[in-house]
């Protein structure tokens, strides 16, 4: 299970939100690249890829801090995903065109827009993943402040059928908590769903790390309780590089 830390950006600063509540913030450092540059030197190898999120894009419905995503790429040799506000083939390929971006992760455009959707993974087969932010087992859009009446799994299907490359699976209720993340739920779309699921929001320290590996999810995304200090990164990818016999 891949462990990938998270680095969600607002105002040009790294920041971490409770619930996705864009007032919530609190402010980790005025420099994403450094952040980004401490992740790859703590995780080494053993790190693939790196989660990005232009906060203020998901709410704009446009790229707003891509220079510094952009920088980002340019600084640092671990690979990138990055979301935010991708709702356009232009705004896709601000990033899939750079070296160093693993993929793109769209959120509100894989629920109001299937002609978009395809066209991008058509044109970038394998680098397209889809965000699911759910609150209360209903998808959320456009930075989490619109609830649709979509459940995840419904949605689930839907992106998979039309070629997804991976689902990134948020319980907002649980994002930026330290409360442990939704195993329910993870399980649940692990199971059902062929494509990779990674599981995001409430990684509180290693023990969710294990139990989340338990799941069957391909991946966590791991971002509060790094800056916090509850969890190590170093011990994290340790423990998602074993087996479940060893855990």
């Amino acid at each position: 299970m891949q462990i990938i830390p998270a680095i969600d950006i607002k105002g040009g600063r790294c920041v971490r939100l409770r619930q996705g509540k864009m007032d919530e913030a609190t402010v980790y450092s005025e420099n994403p690249i450094k952040v980004a540059q401490r992740w790859e030197a703590e995780g080494g190898d053993n790190l693939k890829v790196i989660h990005i999120v232009d906060l203020d894009a998901a709410i704009e419905g446009r790229p707003i801090n891509h220079d510094i995503i952009i920088g980002m790429a340019s600084f640092i040799n671990t690979p990138i995903q990055v979301g935010g506000g991708i709702r356009t083939i232009e705004d896709a390929e601000i990033y899939l065109k750079l070296h160093g971006v693993k993929r793109i992760i769209i959120g509100t455009a894989a629920l109001e827009d299937d002609t978009f959707l395809k066209e991008v993974i058509r044109k970038y087969p394998g680098r397209v993943a889809v965000g699911i932010d759910v609150l209360d087992d209903m998808v959320a859009v456009k930075g989490w402040v619109d609830v649709s009446k979509v459940t995840a799994l419904d949605l689930a299907y839907k992106v998979e059928a039309m070629g997804a490359e991976a689902i990134i699976y948020t319980d907002i209720s649980k994002d930026g908590m330290l409360q442990g993340p939704n195993l329910e739920a993870n399980t649940t779309l692990s199971r059902l769903i062929e494509i990779p699921v990674i599981a995001s929001g409430g990684v509180s320290n290693i023990n969710d790390i294990r139990e989340l590996k338990k799941t069957g999810a391909s991946g966590v995304i791991v971002g509060k309780a790094l800056y916090s200090g509850d969890l190590d990164l170093k011990e994290a990818l340790k423990v998602g590089a074993s087996t479940i016999r060893d855990i």
